[in-house]
């Protein structure tokens, strides 16, 4: 797979898959610029190198319908703010417009496209459509990770007709996850989270083999701790992965694994912020559900992540959400915060919870996909990588 510095890009339009699924106001205005700016050293290499980016993305779920809401013009603007130079906007993403605009465009300034997802071709992977954007490029980059989980027309079509290469995002993130998947340090140790087990269960499957320690919480620790007959009151428990659950835990002794589950819990009656919390050790009661890990598990997985080389993170311990349920995912992101593992946070609550806590800056590094990093941690091939290669 190239790399943007393979590709010689004086005078050629580089037209860039980037993900500006940003959130807007009412106004129209950029509430959040976080993945305009991660996609700013991909666009000012390529400036500097001679290249005219013609940038494309979606934004919301406009179901292949224009809605005027949902344009690209607040984020083109935003986007010349953050970057000093010029850019451009054209109301179409193909065509006669697009085309000559992505033609015309002078040295030294991008052009943004119209929101893809405004034609179903996109999201269908529709090879005409992806013909069509084509015709807006010499050459073809992909930088964002957010959608290279996607088959789309902008992701995996394009670059059967150009020229391509990663960007600088898209190359980071991969090779943060080949690092912690195909080389880490050890101890290597997972802390997975979230809601099911069901979401999961691939996850655990690729990474049991790879890793010395697995942590679980939040309240996919139910199904477990089910399985092994510990009473969990009215938690959350998938009945119908529990015999999966156990087929886990005998896989991890089986392989010398040391799998890590809630020994206490912060329970309440209500799945509501301003339920009364109570701890419970062992079993949870009836009537009670489990909404954190307790502090006495806290302890248990600080100890384990003391002495890790490489921490892979995806999903919390509790509802951090929740201030009366948040201690245990405070806990444990300032332990890997304070580790000195090369860390890896993805997932979208992960990734939440690491900014609530403060400690982005203290990690190594920190998906910009939720969807594409579990993929990658499942042991799959994404699209839009593979069609790179």
């Amino acid at each position: 797979m190239k790399k943007l510095s393979d590709l010689d890009l004086r005078g050629q339009r580089v037209l860039v898959r980037v993900d500006f699924n940003v959130p807007l106001d009412a106004a129209g205005h950029v509430t959040s610029d976080a993945r305009i700016r991660e996609s700013l050293p991909t666009i000012r290499a390529i400036l500097a190198a001679g290249g005219r980016p013609v940038l494309m993305s979606h934004l919301g779920r406009p179901k292949g319908k224009v809605v005027e809401s949902m344009r690209l013009a607040p984020v083109a603007k935003r986007l010349q703010e953050l970057l000093g130079s010029p850019v451009q906007y054209v109301k179409d993403c193909i065509g006669p417009e697009a085309e000559a605009a992505s033609r015309a465009l002078p040295a030294g300034a991008c052009l943004v496209l119209e929101n893809l997802r405004f034609r179903d071709a996109e999201e269908a992977g529709d090879p005409a459509f992806a013909a069509a954007l084509a015709k807006n490029g010499d050459v073809y980059v992909n930088d964002a990770f957010g959608t290279a989980h996607r088959a789309h027309a902008s992701v995996s079509g394009v670059c059967q007709h150009l020229p391509k290469a990663a960007g600088l995002l898209l190359q980071r993130e991969l090779d943060a996850f080949a690092r912690v998947l195909e080389r880490p340090a050890r101890p290597f140790v997972a802390i997975l989270g979230g809601a099911k087990v069901s979401d999961k269960l691939p996850v655990i499957e690729n990474l049991l083999p790879k890793v010395d320690t697995l942590i679980v919480g939040g309240a996919m620790a139910y199904t477990f701790l089910a399985q092994q007959g510990i009473g969990v009151g009215k938690s959350l428990v998938e009945r119908e992965l529990v015999g999966e659950a156990g087929r886990v835990l005998a896989q991890a002794k089986a392989q010398g694994k040391r799998l890590l589950l809630p020994v206490d819990h912060v329970c309440a009656a209500e799945f509501k912020a301003d339920a009364a919390p109570s701890v419970h050790v062992g079993h949870i009661p009836e009537g009670q559900m489990g909404l954190d890990i307790g502090p006495a598990t806290v302890q248990l997985y600080v100890e384990a992540l003391r002495s890790a080389q490489t921490i892979v993170w995806n999903g919390p311990m509790g509802v951090f959400e929740m201030a009366s349920f948040a201690q245990g995912t405070r806990a444990v992101a300032l332990a890997v915060a304070a580790s000195g593992a090369f860390t890896v946070v993805g997932g979208g609550d992960s990734v939440a919870a690491a900014e609530q806590m403060g400690v982005v800056a203290k990690l190594s590094h920190v998906s910009t996909g939720g969807g594409a990093s579990l993929e990658l941690l499942e042991g799959k091939v994404l699209p839009g990588v593979a069609a790179l290669r």
